[in-house]
């Protein structure tokens, strides 16, 4: 007798093969695509996302372009040293063509006003003690605000007023030339190049604390009132250094005095204002770098920081040595301040001369 079948029996639950749900393979299989595709997506962004600070920095950068240099005064004399030897080293440390470019007329006030409505943030402009400090007083109306449409951003360089005579008047010094004035009140004349230009301010200065009575000849420009002071047709004159010195070297005119502080080493024998009997008196021509109010501060002290270190490089220091310019330096801030104080010291001066423009 066979023996019967043993009854089939199922595998315990551990050894039974399971079968694969075919919801969840479904699942499993779109989170793998969605997964894949996400690490494709970031794998393409991390190049793009590493960019970004090299994009921002890239579109921020400054200058990006060749910036233009306004000065308000036709090529020639104090103005053009003191901007070319600037320029020139403002390339170098800018990275960035820095270019001169003449705008005279109007006492300044025609490239003041085109540079205060400039909004391409590569415009500068060479301010001066003119268009800077006495034009506000002396113009009852001007085509920019010079309170707010400038950014100082350095005062770059100082140019001594000189104080000469024609070589024949009978003064040797300041001392005697102030005795002489004050012997024939009204007799003495002095030239300067125009109404409110540099030389006319600082000859109303010296006026003004020497308490003399000299008159002004104004001529329309320094070669002028110089090629009439060497003629013998006005006593006097105060002129920038660059434009006078070899003149004094060579005797065509006497320097009587000096308007800095302390004496210049191309002088070294002619006193200072102060030292003849008038303490704290101080006349220097002065130029400093401005910007529109528009350009953003960060540009402002990017600028700033390279002017300061422009006009103390060694090419420009024995450009500005040879002319008897002073390099100066400065902060926008404290350019800010000599501004202020400026404007106090002429103020008086403009209104006791009673100054007006051509």
């Amino acid at each position: 007798m066979m023996p019967l079948p043993r009854p089939f029996r199922c595998l315990p639950p551990a050894h039974q093969p399971v079968l694969p749900d075919l919801n969840q393979r479904r699942t499993s299989v779109n989170t793998f695509r969605l997964t894949r595709r996400s690490a494709l997506h970031l794998g393409a962004a991390l190049p793009a996302a590493a960019l970004l600070p090299m994009v921002a920095r890239a579109q921020t950068a400054w200058p990006s372009r060749s910036v233009r240099l306004v000065v308000p005064f036709a090529p020639g004399g104090s103005s053009e040293i003191v901007a070319r030897a600037t320029a020139a080293e403002l390339t170098t440390l800018l990275g960035q063509s820095v270019y001169v470019d003449n705008k005279p007329g109007g006492a300044g006030n025609v490239a003041m006003s085109e540079v205060a409505r400039a909004d391409d943030q590569h415009t500068l402009v060479l301010g001066h003690i003119g268009t800077i400090a006495v034009n506000p007083f002396i113009f009852p109306k001007l085509p920019y605000d010079p309170d707010k449409a400038f950014r100082p951003i350095s005062l770059l360089s100082k140019v001594p007023s000189l104080y000469v005579v024609r070589p024949d008047l009978p003064a040797k010094n300041l001392k005697e030339f102030v005795a002489l004035a004050r012997s024939k009140p009204g007799a003495l004349n002095y030239g300067s190049a125009g109404n409110g230009s540099a030389g006319h301010l600082a000859f109303e200065y010296l006026k003004m604390v020497s308490d003399t009575d000299i008159l002004h000849v104004a001529y329309r420009g320094t070669g002028p009132q110089l090629t009439d002071l060497m003629g013998g047709r006005v006593d006097a004159a105060a002129v920038g250094a660059p434009a006078v010195m070899a003149f004094i070297k060579s005797g065509k005119v006497r320097c009587i005095a000096t308007g800095t502080s302390q004496r210049l080493a191309q002088l070294p024998d002619v006193p200072t204002v102060a030292e003849q009997g008038y303490p704290g008196f101080e006349m220097t021509q002065w130029y400093g770098l401005l910007a529109p109010a528009s350009l953003p501060q960060a540009n402002a002290d990017k600028l700033s920081a390279a002017a300061a270190r422009a006009v103390k490089a060694p090419a420009a220091l024995n450009l500005f040595e040879s002319e008897a310019a002073i390099p100066v330096g400065s902060t926008g801030a404290e350019f800010q301040s000599f501004i202020e104080s400026e404007k106090q010291r002429w103020k008086p001066v403009i209104a006791r001369a009673k100054i007006k423009p051509d």
